[in-house]
């Protein structure tokens, strides 16, 4: 479903498919302490893997993952990815993660996540789009609700940070909402 691997371009951000080309920006993006806290990731990525994981994710229909960059410069300030495609009930999964504090705030990731769901929702025959979110990144659910993910429930206890427990929220958008 997502063979073609589009460029799409806003006002703020250019998406491009992810290569070895933006490893840097991903090193930097999975090595920073305030993205890690916000996406509840606890393992570490050797440099390697990662020139290999971003080499290969053009060979793979089931997913999408762009690189987002700056439109002025084309600098690489984080990821918009689709993944955990489900053909028979036409829906997959939405993550993304900016880079850190510098590109926090900026609209980045509110323009990504439009120009993309404009993308697939135009495109492909997908009619669901989920995501979760932890409770504490209440920038990321604020962005969420903004262009039009709907909350559907709470998982609770989901992530152990730092010795306290956080819920997770659902939430999804559906072709006929966006259209």
């Amino acid at each position: 479903m997502f063979a073609n691997k589009p460029t799409l371009s806003g006002e703020r951000v250019t998406l491009r498919p992810v290569g070895p080309e933006h490893v840097d920006g991903l090193w930097e993006l999975v090595n920073d302490p305030e993205t890690m806290r916000l996406t509840g990731s606890q393992g570490k990525i050797d440099r390697e893997a990662a020139k290999i994981w971003y080499g290969s994710r053009g060979d793979h229909d089931d997913r999408l993952d762009l690189a987002i960059c700056t439109a002025g410069d084309d600098a690489y300030v984080g990821e918009v990815v689709l993944n955990e495609l489900d053909t028979h009930n036409l829906s997959c999964n939405l993550r993304i993660a900016l880079i850190g504090p510098r590109a926090f705030g900026k609209g980045y990731g509110t323009e990504a996540i439009r120009l993309l769901l404009d993308h697939v929702f135009a495109t492909t025959e997908l009619h669901r789009v989920g995501l979760e979110v932890f409770g504490f990144n209440e920038r990321a659910v604020h962005v969420y609700r903004k262009v039009g993910f709907v909350e559907e429930g709470v998982r609770r206890d989901v992530l152990r940070q730092d010795g306290e427990w956080h819920n997770s929220i659902m939430m999804s958008v559906l072709a006929s909402d966006w259209l």
